[in-house]
């Protein structure tokens, strides 16, 4: 199936794809000519193309893959847990979604999260662990954990790790060292964003029993178009909607029946960490629904992607604002054509679409908060069991947590947007996602949502790097149980504590507005309902 798009554009669209058409942007970047992007960029788009051809050359992981499920699977090992961040995860999980075929995926380094993954039973479990840089220390964190547990279960732990990772890399030296069940090496020359249909991508996915040949042959169907140099082509269209609308930097993305699930959460890392740097960037707001204010009434600075089935391809999306982009069309080919869009909006903003300079500054001053372990900044004020933070000036006069919220809304601009981070467990704290919605209504500006440390892998880069219109709301919280991170000298208690503390750190050094809010004496809640400090604060942010 081809990807279809239809657009409803403001009147700078048509000149900025003619322009496309004319710069032959397609042709050259199917020929991987690392110029596209300028002379400050070419070094690095020379390493990171290969993601172009990836339908054709990621062809003989498939008997590989195939090889070693049945393997597995004729051992009764047959439940996949991958442990990953970014984009080492992000497409697995819209990937095993779509097909509706279980993969648990461990990003998160809640030790509530980890605790509940790693204390399952094991005697069917596969772990698959990915990192291009062979160095994330949230994955290296999850992977001792799970070494240990297997080991306590009576489990020879190599025997269970399959590991995927860049060539030459620390974790493909230990895998081989301590004789893990299997390495796959991913192409170096693609990005973490850009590896859907690499190993990172394909070998999770395809353990966990999905024919990832199909991905690959929707994929290739589209490359031609692709590389078409004329205005019909997809990623043309789709790139002139996101970055080719003037003063309209911002992407609200709704899914209206595509039957691709979570698509969104993929699209907001690969577009937020690619453009998001020197003061530039399209914001990527994934939202909920067309019930979502982002949809229904689009701010001045919006562009809405909405996601439609097949048959709905050419009809305009009903009860949605203008400016518009309509995509439908396979998920193999959707992942390519974003992709393909991404790289090209990076041309038309002027940045470098594969690096991600901003992403380490937080991880840094996470590592020193780690070294340090200093007490946590005393809270400016308590109010029903939630401690309030915030930078000199933030919340001077407030005595109150209303009063602290009203303070960073009215931090807002007339071209900002919100930003909730929250630290804590995505499973026991979801009603914490409400906020979203409720905040984007309240305000009448997007609103992006992130768990973290999850969101510093995607949207973290835009954060930091893009326009300076962030306004930020950090939710955490106390744990009922810490986990303790086998060889080494903290927790994971510890180690969100201080990646939490780290990002409100690096944003405030920035001059990002950022108000804190820590959640204490809660009490546990099952099945997602919340308890009562996210009640009080759902209530409050309403």
């Amino acid at each position: 199936m081809k990807v279809e798009l239809t657009v409803a554009t403001s009147a700078t669209y048509d000149d900025t794809l003619q322009r496309l058409v004319d710069d032959k942007v397609a042709s050259k970047l199917a020929a991987q000519d690392p110029t596209v992007w300028g002379a400050e960029a070419e070094s690095e788009a020379s390493v990171r193309l290969s993601w172009v051809g990836l339908p054709l050359s990621s062809r003989p992981l498939l008997a590989e893959i195939d090889a070693l499920r049945a393997q597995l699977w004729s051992e009764e090992v047959d439940q996949v847990v991958l442990c990953g961040m970014g984009g080492s995860s992000l497409a697995p999980e819209v990937i095993s979604r779509t097909y509706d075929v279980p993969l648990q995926i461990l990003d998160s380094t809640s030790p509530s999260v980890v605790h509940e993954t790693v204390s399952g039973d094991l005697s069917r479990t596969v772990v698959v662990i990915s990192s291009k840089s062979g160095g994330t220390l949230e994955t290296d964190s999850q992977r001792r954990s799970f070494a240990a547990a297997f080991e306590a279960a009576g489990i020879d732990a190599a025997s269970r790790f399959v590991v995927v990772t860049d060539p030459g890399s620390d974790l493909e030296r230990l895998a081989r060292d301590e004789g893990y069940r299997s390495v796959f090496l991913a192409d170096p020359n693609v990005g973490g964003r850009y590896s859907a249909l690499t190993a990172f991508g394909l070998v999770p996915t395809g353990l966990a029993g999905i024919d990832v040949a199909e991905l690959l042959d929707e994929a290739e169907a589209v490359m031609e178009r692709l590389a078409g140099d004329a205005a019909d082509n997809p990623a043309l269209v789709l790139a002139a909607a996101l970055a080719g609308n003037d003063g309209r930097d911002k992407v609200a993305i709704v899914d209206l029946g595509s039957g691709i699930s979570g698509f969104a959460d993929w699209a907001e890392q690969l577009i937020a960490e690619s453009t998001g740097k020197l003061g530039k960037g399209v914001l990527p707001v994934a939202v909920e629904g067309p019930s979502a204010p982002e949809v229904q009434w689009p701010a001045s600075d919006v562009v809405v992607a909405v996601l439609v089935a097949p048959e709905a391809a050419g009809e305009a999306p009903e009860g949605v604002g203008e400016p518009w982009v309509a995509v439908s069309g396979t998920l193999g080919a959707q992942l390519l054509t974003w992709e393909t869009a991404t790289a090209v909006a990076g041309r038309m903003l002027g940045i470098n679409p594969f690096d991600q300079p901003d992403v380490e500054s937080a991880k840094k001053a996470a590592r020193g908060l780690l070294d340090q372990q200093p007490e946590p900044d005393p809270a400016v004020l308590m109010h029903e069991g939630v401690e309030v933070r915030g930078p000199q000036g933030l919340l001077d006069g407030v005595d109150s947590l209303e009063g602290a919220i009203s303070a960073l809304l009215d931090q807002l601009g007339p071209d900002s947007y919100l930003a909730v981070m929250a630290y804590a467990d995505s499973h026991r704290d979801r009603a914490l996602h409400r906020v979203r919605e409720q905040l984007a209504r309240r305000t009448n500006r997007p609103v992006t949502f992130g768990w973290g440390p999850r969101f510093l892998h995607s949207t973290g880069q835009y954060h930091k790097g893009g326009p300076a219109q962030g306004v930020f709301l950090q939710i955490t919280r106390d744990e009922p149980v810490d986990v303790e991170i086998p060889g080494r000298p903290f927790t994971f208690g510890t180690l969100i504590a201080a990646q939490a503390a780290g990002d409100a750190k690096v944003l405030a050094e920035h001059g990002r507005p950022v108000l804190r809010l820590h959640l204490v004496d809660w009490t546990a809640s099952e099945h997602g309902e919340p308890d009562d400090g996210v009640t009080t604060l759902l209530e409050l942010l309403r």
